[in-house]
């Protein structure tokens, strides 16, 4: 529920106030200084937020947690020294980088290592809470909170009550509130016991201790398959501009939730997924793998269709709409990407699960250097869509092998007849559309946004019979003829 509310309050924020507030320049700014802490605070946990999940079982007696909560402060921390070390040693070679065509970054270059502090603690804590099994309120600070204090600086800054050096410390400020407000939730749920964090040297046995270590440096490289997206608006500002970013930012937001549903899809299945893999029941590997790919491809597929299908009327409607139009191919190939992604990470999944999960590493290295060496070549010839296109790519290289290594070494198929007629009918339906665009819409006596809604309603319609009449999904069929018996 905090991923779809967050989604929609991002959305109006995004769209209607950012747009409207802010120029293309300063929304690249906040973009950059964010992606760029989320890089490095993913970097510094070095994977302290996967080895609590993955560890947090043997650490906890149900009275007493033993140090787990003091380890994921000490690791991270030793993480960002590090870093901060690598910023003061490296910053005049950074600074560089940016200060042809973003000078305005350079500006407020100092505030990363505090935007990445933020980042990494606020994170930490939610983890935290989540092995508590008390995700809900670090959730809404994450996806609801920090974008409600977000809207509160971009107001103060629209309405001229702060100047931009005011702005930029409130935009940043409000990651270090979410952080104190996930800190204060994890005392409270453990009743303001700050001994949590005391470190149990009797129970962290050296055995121990090396294992928690080997597996957070793997999990360093594994993340990195999550940041992809973070460096195309790195390589944007570098190579193109702040003023280029901004457009590629309010973009690619759009093409943002075409994977909303697989976050929460992804959620439950994964537990299931682990248990099969746990079990060596291949069989059920093999059928729950087709299963949650087909899903997440005919959800995001959908999604996709109805944004595209919409696109113009979208940017037609936000302020200053056509500054930003430039986006639209990065809503298509950056969409496309996210219906990629989606479809096909639960092969990542069933890997991770295996013994073979080392394995993980050369493809995740094959991802990361795809995705430099593409967002390198493109991003020049290309702009912004060269970015999107890079994504896109990255992604699908990186799919590829995978399906090849999983299906020869696993035994395990996710592919389906039902992925393929989802693609036939997608495609047919992406055809109609230019023909709507074509034929139908300049007659029509309709303005934007009633017209939107009756090609919504007609090809959404469309989409949704051909799924059930094509029998896309036995599962699918299966609930709809349940609810309509229901009635």
């Amino acid at each position: 529920m905090a991923n779809y509310l967050g989604v929609a309050i991002g959305f109006f924020v995004q769209f209607f106030v950012v747009t409207r507030y802010l120029t293309q320049e300063e929304i690249g700014l906040t973009r950059v200084m964010v992606d760029a802490a989320m890089l490095f605070s993913s970097l510094a946990q070095f994977g302290t937020n996967s080895s609590i999940v993955k560890f947090f079982p043997h650490f906890s007696d149900g009275r007493r947690n033993h140090g787990i909560f003091g380890w994921s402060l000490l690791l991270p921390l030793v993480g960002f020294v590090l870093f901060a070390l690598f910023f003061l040693i490296f910053r005049a070679p950074l600074l560089s980088v940016y200060s042809e065509n973003a000078p305005m970054l350079t500006d407020y270059f100092y505030l990363l290592p505090m935007l990445t502090f933020f980042s990494l603690y606020t994170s930490v804590f939610e983890v935290n809470a989540s092995v508590l099994m008390r995700i809900t309120v670090a959730k809404l600070v994450r996806e609801v909170g920090i974008r409600l204090f977000n809207l509160a600086a971009y107001l103060l800054y629209g309405f001229g009550l702060v100047s931009i050096d005011v702005f930029v410390w409130l935009f940043c400020g409000s990651y270090g509130v979410a952080m104190l407000l996930n800190l204060y939730y994890l005392l409270r749920i453990s009743g303001f016991d700050w001994g949590i964090f005391k470190l149990d040297r009797d129970f962290l046995d050296r055995n121990k201790v090396k294992e928690m270590l080997r597996y957070s440096l793997y999990m360093t490289v594994m993340v990195l398959a999550g940041n992809i997206p973070l460096f195309n608006t790195l390589f944007l500002g570098a190579k193109t501009g702040l003023a280029l970013t901004g457009v590629y930012t309010i973009a690619s937001y759009v093409a943002n939730v075409v994977e909303v549903p697989y976050r929460s899809l992804g959620a439950i299945a994964r537990p299931v997924v682990a248990a099969a893999v746990k079990e060596n029941n291949w069989a059920e590997v093999n059928r729950l793998g087709r299963q949650v790919s087909l899903h997440q491809m005919l959800v995001s597929l959908l999604i996709f269709y109805l944004i595209w299908i919409n696109i113009d009327a979208l940017f037609s409607i936000i302020p200053n709409g056509k500054d930003y139009v430039g986006g639209v191919g990065v809503v298509l190939l950056l969409g496309l990407s996210k219906v990629v992604n989606s479809s096909f990470s639960i092969a990542t999944d069933i890997l991770n699960y295996s013994r073979r999960y080392i394995w993980g590493l050369p493809f995740i290295l094959l991802l990361t250097v795809s995705a430099i060496v593409f967002n390198s070549t493109l991003i020049g010839p290309m702009g912004i869509n060269g970015a999107a296109c890079a994504t896109l790519l990255a992604y699908g290289v990186y799919n590829l092998v995978l399906l090849l290594y999983v299906g020869l070494r696993l035994k395990v198929n996710i592919l389906s007849a039902g992925q393929l007629k989802m693609l036939v009918i997608i495609a047919v339906l992406m055809l109609i559309d230019g023909c709507w665009i074509r034929w139908v819409a300049p007659v029509l006596p309709l303005s934007v946004i009633p017209a939107a809604i009756v090609k919504t309603v007609l090809l959404g319609s469309v989409a949704i019979l051909w799924i059930y009449a094509w029998r896309v999904s036995a599962t699918v069929n299966d609930m709809v003829r349940k609810a309509l018996h229901r009635k």
